[in-house]
């Protein structure tokens, strides 16, 4: 008989991405036979034919399931999906049916499957099938993310959990993440002593690290959706920074900070030259992850030429110096197949923090 559980989250940016790679990692070396499932998916794309959710893909790419994409994301919701169930042109045995046919069939061909739910409690409401409802319909007891802190994950997890209990669906364990590293055991210590009496086991996932929670090069050029030139085997750098490059040149030298990536208008050639010769300084390396180069204006002929021989991995954009800042400042970073150093790094860990062991427990 296939054991299941379902993986939900307090809310979006909680890592729960990161969690079911881990949980994946973990789970196939203690059972032969794995299947992953992400019932509805709100972001989609095209794989192998296929339009599918973007979770559902990277899990596939990374654990060699390509085969099943279409069972591991059998409902997506793509553009004008929330007007036809609306309007009545979708309907909820519709979706349940595609929902339910599918995880029968991936059910039949493994011992435990990982149910990744969408955002918070109440997404897929619009259809009749949120988070809580879909745990019920799938019969999986649920495993809830959440973030660090104590009160925040206190405030966060009760305002989910109750519409797990209005369906009836038993919330048995909160898997906290992203803990300061140094309040570990304090935390985790307070979080056991609220939710054990009411009989939620608590479990620690990984402490925050900016190496996970920042993007890399490679993600930069796919965000603004242009090419990484110049020295793209440093795709899987991680940007731990991003800097400004309006104030003097002399000025922002002295002002680097670690990884830091630099968005440095067209116009600026003095700045491009001293940051491109500085590049393969060693002591420079260390800060200079790449350039963001935005404006209308073309660079001018020597100074792409010095870019260029320097290797300084950048990016040429059409967009405005601000659009640019205002685009990179707000992204958050996910993950993505070709992330190889992250994803080895978080199975790596995952080993060491999460205990899996106790997850099977309430299984």
């Amino acid at each position: 008989m296939c054991k299941k559980l379902f993986i939900a989250a307090t809310g979006q940016h909680c890592g729960k991405t990161t969690i079911s790679l881990s949980l994946m990692h973990l789970a196939l070396q203690h059972y032969s036979r794995v299947a992953y499932i992400k019932p509805l998916g709100p972001k989609c794309q095209e794989f192998n034919g296929v339009v599918a959710d973007k979770d559902a893909v990277l899990m596939a790419r990374v654990f060699g399931q390509e085969e099943h994409i279409a069972l591991m994301s059998p409902l997506v919701l793509g553009r004008g999906s929330t007007r036809g169930f609306l309007d009545g042109e979708l309907n909820r045995e519709w979706a349940t049916e595609k929902i339910t046919t599918a995880c029968s069939e991936l059910e039949a061909h493994c011992d435990l499957m990982l149910i990744e739910g969408a955002g918070h409690g109440g997404v897929g409401s619009v259809i009749g099938l949120n988070n809580a409802d879909m745990a019920k319909m799938l019969n999986a007891p649920v495993m809830m993310i959440a973030g660090g802190g104590i009160g925040n994950v206190i405030d966060s997890v009760r305002l989910n959990t109750a519409l797990y209990q209005l369906e009836g669906v038993d919330v048995r364990m909160i898997l906290v993440n992203k803990l300061i590293s140094e309040k570990r055991q304090d935390s985790l210590g307070y979080l056991g002593k609220y939710f054990g009496p009411i009989g939620i086991k608590v479990g620690g996932a990984f402490d925050y690290s900016p190496v996970l929670a920042n993007p890399t090069l490679q993600n930069i050029a796919k965000l603004l959706d242009y090419p990484l030139q110049g020295d793209v085997s440093k795709r899987q750098r991680i940007v731990h920074n991003v800097q400004l490059g309006a104030a003097a040149s002399q000025k922002v030298v002295d002002n680097l900070k670690e990884s830091s990536l630099l968005i440095t208008n067209s116009s600026r050639d003095e700045l491009l030259v001293t940051l491109s010769s500085l590049y393969n300084i060693p002591s420079y390396h260390r800060q200079i992850a790449g350039l963001v180069i935005p404006g209308h204006a073309p660079v001018s002929a020597i100074t792409q030429r010095i870019i260029d021989d320097s290797g300084i991995p950048h990016i040429r954009v059409e967009q405005s110096t601000a659009e640019v800042f205002t685009s990179l400042t707000d992204h958050v970073s996910k993950i993505s197949a070709e992330d190889t150093e992250k994803i080895s790094l978080i199975t790596d860990q995952a080993e060491q923090v999460i205990d899996f062991n106790a997850i099977e427990q309430i299984l």
